[in-house]
């Protein structure tokens, strides 16, 4: 499977999305995430992901001002937060996001979380948005099979994205998901790839590592991208940051990809939105 660190994805509205790309979560504000941001977009990275409740957006957005990378090359995700749900208030929260960014658009908005509110008058709200041209693409994150089917029911504008939780340890257990989301032509984006961490001395990840001749990180991001899921590892350090993009050199096996899919036992190491109704 011929992929590099340029490879997208074509979505449903919105142009074609980094298969590839940095997520923030976590990264304090302030120069640790301008730092983590630097260091991406220079190492190839053309992909960045935020999000209002990780509270590092103004830093985001002046890292990629200050490397001075065409914004057009750059394609910037983030995200409504939960307390923000509502057609006025997404609606504002977004006005707040672009100028925290310092940027006259994003390329992709996404309603963070399902729950905390009236999340069918946020997706409302990001019609809008789309409509206006200040969101290039507009999409969901953490929703289920009935969050989907609710948004497809009730919306005009299928969503170009869904990003939720996935890895080896948890992708049989989400498999109805992602293939819902293909059948409605919806991009699926896969963040924690490397499940936190939890998993990395996996001793079938370490066997295959090992054939490989790299580490467990870069296999779990490879074994994203070869099931072309939209793949963010997050890291605020420059030597992992590199080591997480130094995956377009060689490819998994069948047997590797089968080997890893049959880790699953349903992991899930950030929130579990099947709570929510």
């Amino acid at each position: 499977m011929s992929i590099h660190i340029a490879s997208t994805v074509e979505l449903n509205h919105g142009g074609a999305m980094p298969l590839f790309g940095l997520g923030t979560f976590r990264s304090p504000e302030g120069r640790p995430t301008r730092d983590a941001v630097r260091w991406a977009l220079e190492a190839g990275y053309r992909h960045i992901d935020t999000a209002a409740l990780y509270g590092n957006e103004a830093d985001v957005g002046a890292a990629i001002r200050e490397q001075g990378v065409p914004r057009a090359e750059v394609w910037v995700t983030t995200k409504l937060a939960q307390s923000d749900h509502g057609y006025d208030s997404a609606l504002r929260a977004f006005d707040q996001s672009l100028e925290r960014l310092g940027l006259e658009y994003v390329d992709l908005y996404l309603i963070h979380w399902p729950g905390g509110g009236p999340r069918n008058e946020s997706w409302r709200a990001l019609e809008e948005i789309h409509e206006s041209g200040r969101a290039r693409a507009i999409g969901v994150s953490n929703y289920t099979l009935d969050h989907l089917r609710e948004v497809l029911d009730r919306g005009t504008v299928v969503p170009a994205v869904n990003q939720f939780e996935l890895h080896p340890f948890n992708y049989r257990s989400r498999t109805p998901i992602v293939d819902f989301c293909r059948e409605n032509e919806i991009a699926v984006e896969g963040y924690s790839p490397l499940a936190k961490a939890k998993r990395l001395d996996d001793d079938t990840v370490g066997a295959i590592a090992e054939a490989h001749s790299k580490s467990p990180a870069r296999i779990l991001v490879r074994w994203g991208l070869q099931h072309g899921i939209i793949t963010i590892p997050k890291s605020g350090n420059r030597d992992r940051i590199r080591e997480n993009a130094d995956v377009f050199d060689f490819e998994l096996s069948e047997q590797d990809m089968e080997r890893l899919d049959a880790l699953d036992e349903d992991l899930t190491t950030s929130w579990d939105p099947r709570r929510i109704d």
